[in-house]
């Protein structure tokens, strides 16, 4: 099969990915094999090959929000059929045997695997992964195109939400307006909350407008009211205490992202006092993804993607590094190496 396979990490304008042969993966007895027909691009697949954050394994072949099809299944396997349509997600397996597993927070596992980083991802035509960490996508996700960013950007916008605690119509600011975010919006709205945006991108703002944000501003504007509720998608630890400083006493801010540049310094009466919280986002449950595409099968949540090739994807995360995609997100599509006899 055709893969994009990062030897050596560097920056992506170097071209780090390179195109190559792999064997075709074989699935074990509790695996599937998926036919890859998208793989959505991550800021995470950046950290990765760029090394912003430890790779633990190399070569690797990264991406973790596949949609396709089952080609062939384990002999352990009763969950899939060959056909069946499916997403294979970040998560790759929980050990099922440590404190966090065992007492229900398998996201917070001492010893996961998390695909397109310990083991190889979705840059590819195909793909193994346990089936019980698979997910079968709801008959009205049917654009797959569209499917992909739920798939990590969508889950991970959802658990946030969560840890922010948001219940239904209450207010909440979301700080950021990337993928994430444009998922967790209209799941917010479905709830009947009040969506105040934060971002210093003049077209993210309007666009969060245009989807139902009853306010939208940059950092340095404070919210027209206090909100119960607050998630940073952001990498900047900027936001931090703004963010914070905007919380109604009693209110939660959630931070999304697997990095953040810093922690500030934080006054405590102005930004902690008053039961006031802060709290982080650590991968998610196979709960979580479930839940997420329940919601995603009855609410419309559109994202504006832009598509590229597979063999483009060291340009797909240089524009995503650039913040010059001109969309919200990104996927790779196997389609143009099939057409040339790639499969």
């Amino acid at each position: 099969m055709r893969a994009m396979l990062l030897r050596a990490p560097a920056p992506v304008e170097q071209a780090p990915l390179v195109a190559v042969d792999l064997p075709d993966p074989r699935p074990g007895a509790d695996e599937v094999l998926v036919e890859v027909s998208v793989c959505g691009v991550c800021r995470t697949d950046l950290h990765t090959v760029e090394r912003d954050i430890p790779v633990p394994r190399l070569p690797i072949v990264p991406g973790h929000q596949v949609v396709g099809r089952v080609r062939e299944v384990g002999a352990d396997v009763t969950r899939f059929a060959v056909g069946d349509r499916v997403g294979v997600a970040w998560v790759h397996r929980f050990c099922g045997q440590c404190d966090a597993c065992v007492e229900g927070r398998e996201n917070l596992c001492s010893q996961p695997t998390f695909t397109g980083y310990h083991v190889h991802g979705g840059y590819a035509e195909r793909i193994v992964a346990p089936s019980a960490f698979v997910h079968p996508l709801p008959d009205t996700l049917s654009d797959d195109v569209q499917a992909a960013p739920l798939l990590c950007g969508g889950i991970i916008g959802y658990r946030a939400l969560k840890q922010s605690g948001l219940r239904p119509g209450a207010r909440v600011a979301l700080y950021g307006f990337g993928s994430s975010a444009h998922v967790a919006l209209p799941i917010a709205l479905s709830w009947g909350c009040e969506v105040y945006v934060v971002t210093r991108s003049a077209d993210a703002r309007a666009r969060a407008a245009d989807m139902g944000a009853a306010w939208t501003g940059t950092i340095d504007e404070p919210p027209p009211r206090p909100v119960d509720h607050a998630v940073s998608f952001a990498p900047a630890g900027s936001v931090i205490a703004p963010a914070l400083e905007a919380l109604r006493q009693g209110g939660t801010l959630a931070l999304a992202g697997i990095t953040v540049d810093r922690v500030p310094a934080l006054d405590y009466d102005r930004h902690l006092f008053g039961e006031r919280s802060l709290t982080t986002v650590k991968a998610n449950t196979r709960a979580d993804a479930r839940e997420l595409l329940a919601i995603a099968a009855r609410v419309e949540i559109r994202t504006d993607v832009r598509t590229f090739a597979l063999e483009d994807a060291n340009q797909a995360l240089a524009a995503l590094k650039a913040g010059r995609l001109g969309a919200q997100a990104a996927v790779l599509t196997t389609d143009a190496w099939r057409a040339g006899g790639g499969a």
